[in-house]
């Protein structure tokens, strides 16, 4: 049974809705310029993997991702934005690339995956976009306060086509912002601590009170938040210019 090629659609300025309510769009934007050398160490898989440094990744394109399918934890490249397995229209992933972390495990689209196709979506930085007065919207650009790489909460799940094709795809999980990031946006990915990797990743059914605890705000005084310039704001655009920083960094610390 083949593969599909991956869904490919412009993404919009900001990224693609949560699948309640389609509100104000967030995490749609992240980084991944760490090597893949130092990537695996983090995290754990032995498999082979080239990457490129990506400075501006967007809904549709597609993530790195780790799992653990039984056998131990893997890579592997997804489609960003989920495809349920019951959908008859793949296109139903660019609304899909976040998942939010109060309702994940009861929503028809997300609920199958959390009890058993949970995934770590690496990364080393992501975007939002904070109002700055009328449609102004300045780029800032969150990361760890040691710069390091971290994984967002994900879900994986595969898709079979009527023509036999196949397409795995994921999402993102959100949850309420800290902090730090509440005056940039009312909500943030879910960042999981390293402790938490095994037990995300097991295959099998977990009580989902216990994985619904993970998915809590990150702790503000470990992040840092910058302006950079809005060469970001076109997902055409991917090279170290988009975190340029445009301004001075902030911490909880200040």
């Amino acid at each position: 049974m083949a593969k599909s090629a991956l869904i490919q659609r412009e993404p919009n300025r900001f990224g693609n809705g949560e699948e309640s309510g389609y509100t104000r769009r967030m995490c749609g934007r992240f980084t991944l310029k760490t090597p893949a050398s130092e990537l695996a160490e983090v995290f754990g898989w032995t498999d082979a993997l080239l990457l490129e440094p990506r400075y501006n990744i967007a809904p549709t394109q597609p993530v790195l991702t780790v799992r653990n399918p039984g056998t131990g934890r893997e890579s592997a490249m997804l489609h960003w934005g989920l495809i349920p397995s019951w959908s008859k229209d793949p296109t139903i992933a660019a609304r899909m690339i976040n998942a939010r972390g109060e309702t994940v495990h009861e929503k028809p689209s997300f609920r199958s995956a959390f009890r058993r196709r949970r995934c770590l979506i690496p990364a080393d930085g992501f975007y939002e976009w904070q109002k700055t007065g009328g449609r102004t919207k300045q780029p800032m650009y969150i990361t760890l306060a040691d710069a390091g790489p971290f994984a967002f909460a994900g879900l994986w799940e595969q898709w079979s086509g009527a023509d036999g094709s196949e397409i795995e795809s994921c999402t993102i999980i959100t949850t309420e912002a800290n902090e730090l990031l509440a005056d940039v946006h009312h909500r943030m990915p879910v960042i999981l601590p390293e402790e938490a990797y095994d037990g995300w990743l097991k295959p099998e059914d977990r009580p989902s009170d216990e994985l619904r605890a993970l998915l809590a705000p990150y702790p503000p005084t470990a992040m840092m938040v910058s302006p950079v310039n809005t060469f970001v704001n076109s997902p055409k655009n991917d090279s170290p210019e988009c975190i340029k920083p445009s301004g001075e960094q902030r911490s909880l610390f200040e």
